[in-house]
């Protein structure tokens, strides 16, 4: 038997690997998709090669892309960015990692209290949480973002909306800020040259301003994998994980068995007891118990697992409450360029506390055209389907197409245009939900139906979008675009968070403080879905990451008789040479 399963080797679960198996327990992180164990040999930085959602290597399915992609139903012109394989979404995500609002969390008495999701806050203070993102902001390590032109074109526009410059960690009011990243500064000649033969590890080190966040980072070329510039938990976690005997007195490596989908979470007595998968390859099914059961797959995968198993769910919240920040996005076109394509995806945003957040975000050409057409206003101007929402921007929302699209890119155009991401703070809804869909069964058992009522959010979450929205017109007409456009995102769920929440309420919650099952003992949650809330409009990476930390923590203590560790301890950095030293020994 096995101390503790892990179900899933995205953002969330390796955390809680690493820091058990530090502690020598015996871990088991499993993960249905691949292992990338050499990304320059299995990617490439061909925008369609990896993101195409039946056939890129970051697709949602088995490592075999001549196998189909595993299939979900979503509504209608909708797209869930799930992604398989060991770092999950954080293979492509921007490594942004800003802290919650305080308002997100029980016992808040700022000047904002009141004005967030109050329902469904998280059931214990933000300054609870606060060692844990230390503990993780030390670990990967987090550190304020290296910039270049479009920051600086974009802090311009800050400078007109009468708002400060946040200089500290806790955000408490309107302001603006380079963002906290997770990606290493860089050193050497990285950032400095595009002469190849330079970028290369140690004479290159950290990011290497490439541009390609989206495709995975395996920048410096010949770095060892702890040390690339992006702290994905593949490059990270995992990679800690792997090597815990090696860095840590008394640590035990932990297992990670990959092309392995879990299809059931079995139990006994109402407890927890282990969990069988299938493998991919070969159609063969296994069993292993355990003295835990850690379930980390994801926001849409966790609910279809607890269904699946037949696991108890007394008040009808499994799979509800599903947030995903209402996403929206504004364009600024310029008459120069502002470096949309090059250097970090995300490094510069503003924070309105009580309405979300606005943070610029920069696109290789594929992925730039795609932003600009994911509209629910149908195409730009062409004709009216009940929307087309009129403001200070330039003309209707809609999907820009034809002539129009080509004006902008051709020519590098796509360099003349900053994007800024609208991260809405929205409400915790019952239904938005992850259900049983009544589509045929696939080979894992019943699909997930994902429900996102695009148009029938809360007042408060659709006034604090078009609040939002304004603010970023009126940021990119101040940094000195020549047109503003409104694209009016269709449902596209990227930060999906909470649909097994942890809450104060047990009829509004599926999970008690501690992030633990409340209708199933040693069944715990440590990834996105178990957060209570949008967090205010944050990027939830970080807060997931923390949250599973301090999961961890309570599992060692509660369950093994251990002692905690992280108001006492210091974290071990993931660059440790130590951890280099032992993948290239274990060939990783």
């Amino acid at each position: 038997m096995r101390d503790v399963i892990v179900v899933g080797a995205g953002g969330g679960g390796p955390v809680v690997a690493k820091e058990l198996a530090e502690r020598g327990l015996d871990v088991l992180l499993l993960e249905a998709g691949p292992r990338h164990a050499h990304p320059r040999e299995e990617w490439t930085h061909y925008e369609n090669d990896a993101n195409h959602p039946l056939t890129g290597f970051f697709r949602f399915g088995p490592a075999d892309r001549a196998k189909s992609a595993w299939f979900r139903e979503t509504p209608q012109s909708s797209f869930v960015m799930q992604l398989s394989g060991v770092g999950g979404t954080t293979q492509h995500y921007f490594a942004n990692s800003p802290r919650a609002y305080p308002g997100v969390f029980s016992g808040c008495s700022g000047p904002d209290a009141g004005a967030y999701d109050i329902r469904h806050r998280f059931p214990f203070p933000y300054a609870e949480l606060v060692p844990y993102y230390e503990w993780v902001e030390a670990t990967l390590p987090v550190r304020t973002a290296a910039m270049g032109t479009k920051e600086e074109v974009y802090f311009q526009g800050c400078e007109t909306l009468g708002i400060p410059v946040q200089t500290a960690l806790t955000t408490t009011g309107d302001s603006y800020r380079p963002q906290q990243n997770a990606i290493l500064q860089p050193g050497g000649h990285a950032g400095r040259t595009s002469d190849p033969r330079l970028l290369v590890f140690p004479r290159s080190t950290g990011c290497t301003f490439c541009g390609h966040c989206s495709q995975g980072c395996m920048q410096p070329v010949r770095a060892p994998r702890n040390q690339f510039a992006k702290r994905s938990t593949d490059n990270s976690y995992v990679p800690m994980a792997l090597t815990a005997d090696a860095w840590s007195p008394g640590g035990r490596a932990a297992e990670l068995i990959t092309d392995a989908f879990v299809t059931r979470v079995h139990t006994e007595a109402g407890a927890a007891t282990g969990v069988t998968w299938r493998t991919g390859a070969t159609g063969e099914s296994h069993r292993e118990d355990a003295r835990v059961v850690v379930l980390a797959g994801g926001c849409t995968e966790n609910p279809r697992l607890w269904h699946n198993s037949g696991l108890p769910d007394p008040n009808g919240w499994v799979g509800r409450g599903l947030t995903d920040h209402h996403l929206d996005f504004v364009v600024g076109v310029f008459d120069h360029d502002v470096g949309n394509s090059r250097g970090a995806g995300s490094a510069a945003r503003c924070d309105f506390p009580g309405r979300g957040a606005l943070e610029q975000t920069g696109f290789p050409p594929a992925l730039q055209a795609l932003i600009l057409t994911t509209s629910d206003s149908g195409i730009r101007g062409a004709y009216t389907n009940g929307r087309g929402l009129y403001g200070p921007w330039d003309g209707p929302t809609g999907r820009v197409f034809g002539p129009r699209l080509a004006e902008l890119m051709q020519d590098g155009g796509h360099d003349r245009l900053l994007n800024i991401l609208v991260l809405t703070d929205d409400d915790v809804q019952p239904g938005n939900r992850v259900l049983p869909s009544a589509f045929p069964a696939d080979a894992h058992g019943p699909v997930p139906k994902v429900e996102v009522h695009q148009r029938r959010r809360s007042a408060r979450t659709l006034a604090n979008r078009e609040f939002l929205a304004r603010k970023a017109t009126a940021l990119l007409r101040g940094a000195g675009a020549r047109a503003v456009l409104r694209v009016d995102m269709f449902p596209v769920p990227l930060h999906v968070q909470s649909s097994l929440r942890t809450g104060l309420d047990p009829g509004t919650s599926v999970l008690d403080a501690d992030c633990r099952s409340r209708a199933v003992d040693r069944l715990y949650v440590a990834d996105n879905s178990a957060l209570a809330n949008s967090l205010g409009g944050p990027n939830p990476t970080l807060t997931t990451q923390a949250l599973a930390t301090r999961t961890a923590e309570r599992v060692f203590t509660r369950v093994f008789g251990g002692d905690p560790w992280v108001r006492t301890g210091a974290p071990v950095v993931s660059t440790d040479v130590r951890v280099s030293r032992r993948l290239a020994d274990l060939g990783l």
